[in-house]
């Protein structure tokens, strides 16, 4: 089998940078005048060398102590030092580099080291702090910048799961406190109405396959939550027979659109219990679902008045409203107030795309 090894972006980088730099180097000499072939060649190939040595060996330093960890405070002042005690290797070593090619190339009796590293340190220490400061920032942002991206991904994905953790609590405190309503029901018929009673064990039987197979997913299609509903008041109309008026129109069209399940039923069950309960004449429940603009229009209309404890403490409304900011990011709208004619009007505005 044949095994292909690749070079890493790292490396790539090292290998383009250090080599752009050491021939602009080469072309100013080149240009100018003073430019020995030999001496560009060796030039350019230690260049290479020393800087790659260098940053690669402050790399692995970094690395060790964990500075791509860091946050900027923290980093600022060991990125200064770095950048101070690379650039005097760099001038010790460029210089180091310089005096021996020529000493070796030209064959020439230059000056003694000392006093050529004199003549050249100054210069050979601006250049290497300018390249030094280049590298390490340029390193270190590369780092931050991934970190950053990390915690960004790692937040989104916490918030995700705290989202979804809340959904499921909301949605175990609702079940509950449905079925528990419709066993009321059915205890108040078996006593009244036995025949009736039976028709109502296989409603909530049906509600309650309904209900489960609604909870496997956060969210179920327009239809389905439809049909609960419908399921739901049928069961309440044996319960109050001609007290009880019921009117349901949605627009076909949308019956695919997903929806949270319970939404438009913990309506109409709190339209029942404080509304249609409390009237010794009963009155209606009308349920409407259409488009307006960019969102799904679901309207709840009963007839009763509106009980301020129960608009602002009630268990399904709270919990109705909380998942709908949960599950559309605060985008969904809900609003239930008292009309002019002793009805009530609930309103759910959800985004339609």
């Amino acid at each position: 089998m044949k095994i292909t090894k690749t070079i890493s972006t790292y490396w790539k980088i090292q290998l383009l940078g250090w080599i752009t730099a050491s021939l602009y180097w080469g072309f100013q000499a080149f240009f100018t005048g003073n430019f020995i072939w030999k001496i560009g060649i060796t030039d350019l190939i230690l260049d290479v060398l020393i800087g790659i040595g260098l940053t690669h060996l402050y790399r692995n330093f970094a690395l060790k102590k964990g500075w791509n960890k860091l946050n900027l405070k923290k980093l600022i002042p060991k990125i200064v030092i770095g950048v101070l005690i690379l650039s005097l290797l760099y001038t010790v070593l460029i210089a180091g580099k310089l005096y021996l090619v020529r000493l070796f190339v030209l064959k020439s009796n230059p000056l003694p080291f000392i006093v050529f590293f004199k003549s050249v340190q100054l210069q050979i220490f601006i250049t290497g702090t300018r390249l030094m400061s280049i590298w390490i920032l340029a390193y270190h942002l590369y780092h931050y910048s991934r970190l950053e991206l990390q915690t960004v991904k790692e937040n989104a994905r916490l918030s995700i799961i705290l989202k979804e953790a809340q959904l499921n609590n909301l949605s175990a405190q609702l079940n509950p406190h449905f079925f528990f309503n419709s066993l009321n029901n059915i205890k108040f018929l078996v006593l009244e109405n036995p025949h009736s009673a039976r028709r109502a064990i296989d409603l909530l039987s049906e509600l309650l396959r309904n209900s489960l197979n609604s909870n496997i997913e956060k969210l179920i299609p327009l239809s389905d939550e439809i049909n609960l509903v419908k399921d739901y008041l049928e069961l309440e109309k044996i319960r109050f027979e001609e007290r009880l008026q019921i009117k349901i129109e949605t627009n076909e069209e949308k019956l695919a659109h997903l929806i949270l399940p319970f939404s438009i039923q913990s309506l109409v069950e709190n339209a029942i219990k404080h509304g249609i309960e409390k009237r010794k004449s009963g009155g209606f429940i009308a349920v409407e679902v259409k488009t307006e603009s960019n969102f799904m229009k679901i309207t709840v209309q009963n007839s009763g008045k509106l009980n301020k404890e129960i608009k602002d403490s009630g268990i399904g409304l709270n919990n109705l409203k909380e998942r709908l900011f949960l599950q559309y990011n605060g985008n969904a709208f809900f609003e239930i107030k008292e009309m002019d004619n002793e009805t009530v009007l609930a309103t759910i505005l959800i985004p339609s795309k």
